[in-house]
C-alpha cells in the first residue's frame, strides 16, 4: 500500500494540478520508468551527457511550458507560467531519478532569471522562442578566482563605440556551459568604475568567440569553464546595467536555490524505498535486519525527517508564491530550504546507509548514486555556512517582533509567480516582518514533543533578549552558526506545523518528528556551549535548553508500521 506521504510512480496522479501540468508530470515519469533503471543506472555510470532526456523535453515543450512567464508566452500558450508549485513538482521527479537531470533543468532557471527580469524586448522574445525549440540556458556569473564574488568579476567589456561592447574573460564552474542556447553572463564595463559598471549580457556558447575550456567535473552534469575573447555584446544583448545587474544576480539566486530543496526530497524518496526493502528482507542472525531496535529506530528517523522535508518544502512554496512587496517572508524561508532541508537530506541517507552498509556501494542500486549527489545540494547556490549566516539576519524580528498578515492559503492555483522577477533591490533584510510563529506551535500543543520543543523555542526566544552575542561576538562566525542552527530549527518546526494542520497530518508522525527535532536542539544547544567564545551566561543558557523528547513506545511502533510497508512498495523498472 503506497505512502501517501511520499513519492511513489506507480501511483502517482497529480489532479490538485491542472491537466496540462497533470499530463507533463505524469509523462515525465512515465519516460523515466520506459527507460528503466538499468540504463538510467548506465548512463550515470558512463557520465553520458543527457541528450536524450533533454530530447523528451524538447517534444513535450516540458521546459518551456514550465519555465515562460505568461508576459513571454503570446496570447496563445495558456499553459506557460512560471508556477513555483508545479517547478517543485518537477524538481522532486528529476531528483528522484537522477540529480543529472535536474542539474541541466535548475541551471536552466538560473540562466533564465536574468532575462525575465530585464526590460530588453529582444532578449526575452528570443529566450522565448529558444525555449520552444527546446534549448537549454546557463548561468555565467563564477570564475575560477573569485567563485561567486560578483564585487570582482574579471569579465570585462570594453565599449566598441557603437552602443555595444567586447567581452573578454573566463567563467567557471557554469553548468550547461556547453550546450546552452543562451548564457547570462555577469561582467563589468572597463570604462565605468564601481557597481554602476556592472553588465549582465547575453551569450551564445555556439558563438566562434566562446571557448568552451572543459567539464570540471567527472560527471553527467556539464559543469564548464568557458572563455569570451573579444566576443561582441551587441545592444541588443544587454539585460542589466550597473546596479540593477548586481540585484538581477542576487534575485536570480533567490529564485534558483529554492529548487534545491525539493530535489534533495526526490533522492531521499527513492534511496528510501530501496534501503528499506533491502532491510526487511536481509536476514541476520535468523531474523529480519528490522528486528533489531537501532535499525528501527534509524530507519524510523530517516522517514520522519524526511516527512518534514516535504511539509516545510510544501509551505514554503505558498510564501514564495504569495510574496510582494510588502511581503517578503520568504527571504528566510528561501535559505531555509535551501540550508536545512538540504542537510536534513544528507542525515537522511545517513541513517539509511548506516542500516543497508555495504549494499548502498552497489552500483546496481540507485543508493550509491543517491549517497554521492546527496551532498552536492547542501553546497550549491551558496554554502550552508553562507546560508546560515543570511537565517541570522532575521532572527530578532521573527522571534521576538512579530505583525499581523493576512493568512496564507495552499497556493496551487494556476497562476504566475510574476514578482519572483520584480523582486526590486537586493538589500534591506532587516525590514522584513514576520506574522507570529507561535500560534502554529499552540495548534499542535497537545502533542508531548512539540510541546517539548515549544519550550526550547521559547528559550531561544529569552536567549536573544538577554545573552544575545555582544558586538565582538558578532565577528565570531563560529559562534554564530551554533546560534544560526538553534533558530533554524524554530522556523522549520513552525513551517512544518503550519502544513501538517492544512493538510491533516498523522499527529504519530508528527510528534515523533518533533522528537527528533527536541534531539537537534539539545545537541545544537551542547555544541553552543562547547565554542570558544560562549560567555558563562551562555554555557548556562545552552545547559538549561537541553531536553529529553517524551518517550511513547506504542507511537513509535505505529510510526515504524508505515516504514515497514515501505518495503516492496517500489522497485524502478529493469
Amino acid at each position: 500500500m503506497a505512502d501517501p506521504l511520499l513519492f511513489n510512480p506507480g501511483t502517482y496522479d497529480p489532479t490538485h494540478f491542472d491537466p496540462e501540468t497533470r499530463r507533463l508530470l505524469r509523462a515525465t515519469v512515465d519516460w523515466f520508468e520506459a527507460r528503466g533503471k538499468r540504463r538510467i543506472i548506465e548512463d550515470y555510470r558512463t557520465r553520458a551527457w543527457l541528450g536524450d532526456f533533454l530530447a523528451f523535453a524538447a517534444e513535450e515543450k516540458l521546459f518551456a511550458t514550465f519555465l515562460t512567464p505568461t508576459s513571454a508566452a503570446g496570447a496563445d500558450q495558456d499553459d506557460k507560467r512560471w508556477d513555483t508549485a508545479r517547478i517543485a513538482a518537477l524538481n522532486e521527479i528529476l531528483g528522484f531519478y537522477g540529480l543529472d537531470y535536474w542539474y541541466a533543468w535548475q541551471v536552466t532557471i538560473l540562466g533564465l532569471g536574468p532575462v525575465w527580469q530585464s526590460e530588453n524586448p529582444e532578449a526575452r522574445a528570443r529566450a522565448a522562442e529558444l525555449l520552444d525549440q527546446g534549448e537549454v540556458f546557463a548561468f555565467g556569473l563564477s570564475e575560477k578566482a573569485h567563485g561567486a564574488d560578483i564585487y570582482s568579476t574579471d569579465m570585462l567589456l570594453e565599449p566598441d563605440g557603437q552602443g555595444g561592447f567586447r567581452a573578454t574573460g573566463s567563467k567557471y564552474y557554469i553548468g550547461n556551459g556547453n550546450a546552452a542556447g543562451l548564457v547570462s553572463v555577469f561582467g563589468r564595463r572597463t570604462d565605468v568604475e564601481g557597481p554602476d559598471g556592472y553588465v549582465f549580457f547575453a551569450a551564445d556558447s555556439r558563438h566562434a568567440q566562446y571557448e568552451l575550456v572543459k567539464n570540471v567535473v567527472d560527471s553527467s552534469k556539464y559543469v564548464s569553464e568557458f572563455r569570451l575573447q573579444d566576443y561582441p555584446v551587441a545592444a541588443a544583448d544587454v539585460l542589466h546595467t550597473g546596479r540593477a545587474a548586481f540585484d538581477a544576480a542576487l534575485n536570480t539566486v533567490n529564485v534558483g536555490k529554492f529548487n534545491l530543496c525539493t530535489a534533495s526530497i526526490g533522492i531521499c524518496e527513492h534511496a528510501m524505498y530501496e534501503a528499506v526493502t533491502h532491510a526487511q528482507n536481509r536476514i541476520l542472525y535468523g531474523r529480519p535486519v528490522t528486528a533489531f531496535p537501532h535499525v528501527r529506530r534509524e530507519l524510523a528517523d530517516a522517514y520522519v525527517r524526511l516527512v518534514g522535508m516535504k511539509l516545510f518544502s510544501d509551505r514554503a512554496v505558498d510564501y514564495f508564491r504569495t510574496a510582494g512587496p510588502d511581503d517578503r517572508r520568504y527571504l528566510l524561508f528561501n535559505p531555509m530550504t535551501k540550508m536545512k532541508v538540504t542537510t536534513e537530506g544528507e542525515k537522511v541517507i545517513d541513517l539509511m546507509w548506516d542500516v543497508i552498509a555495504a549494499k548502498g556501494f552497489e552500483k546496481d542500486n540507485y543508493f550509491a548514486q543517491a549517497a554521492v549527489e546527496i551532498r552536492g545540494l547542501p553546497k550549491l547556490e551558496g554554502t550552508v555556512h553562507v546560508n546560515l549566516a543570511l537565517i541570522l539576519k532575521f532572527m530578532r524580528n521573527h522571534l521576538l517582533d512579530p505583525v499581523a498578515y493576512e493568512p496564507v492559503p495552499t497556493r496551487l492555483d494556476a497562476a504566475d509567480d510574476t514578482f519572483l522577477f520584480a523582486q526590486g533591490p537586493a538589500r534591506g533584510l532587516g525590514s522584513v516582518r514576520f506574522h507570529d510563529w507561535r500560534p502554529a506551535y499552540d495548534t499542535y500543543g497537545h502533542l508531548a514533543n512539540v510541546a517539548r520543543f515549544r519550550e526550547q523555542a521559547d528559550a531561544l526566544c529569552e536567549f536573544v533578549r538577554t545573552a544575545a552575542p555582544d558586538e565582538q561576538q558578532s565577528r565570531d562566525l563560529d559562534l554564530l552558526l551554533a546560534v544560526g542552527q538553534l533558530f533554524a530549527l524554530v522556523v522549520h518546526g513552525q513551517l512544518v506545523l503550519e502544513q501538517a494542520a492544512l493538510t491533516g497530518l498523522d499527529e504519530d508522525v508528527l510528534d515523533e518528528l518533533f522528537a527528533v527535532l527536541v534531539r537537534d536542539f539539545s545537541a545544537h544547544a551542547v555544541e553552543l556551549h562547547g565554542k570558544d567564545s560562549a560567555t558563562e551566561q551562555q554555557q548556562a543558557w545552552a545547559l538549561g535548553a537541553v531536553r529529553r523528547p517524551v518517550v511513547d513506545t506504542a507511537r513509535a511502533e505505529r510510526v515504524w508500521q508505515r516504514v515497514e510497508a515501505l518495503s516492496g512498495a517500489y522497485e524502478m523498472k529493469p
